[in-house]
């Protein structure tokens, strides 16, 4: 479980703002990236589209380029 340290500042308009320390926003940052990433995975995986591992995508797209040539 990441632990934050967040600190409240209010500015001129009253609005409160929140403080973290920046290795704590990062580690929040690659967390929400992360998250993306696996609901991205869960959507592909629902999807009934047709699907093939990247190495044979690589395959595949470098065999298109040989025969434009």
């Amino acid at each position: 479980m990441l632990t934050v340290h967040p600190q409240y500042i209010t500015d001129t308009a009253g609005k409160k703002l929140v403080i973290l320390p920046m290795k704590e926003f990062k580690t929040i940052m690659e967390e929400l990236e992360d998250l993306d990433d696996i609901k991205l995975y869960d959507k592909a995986k629902a999807s009934k589209e047709l699907s093939f591992p990247i190495d044979e995508a690589f395959k595949k797209i470098e065999t298109k380029r040989k025969k434009k040539k």
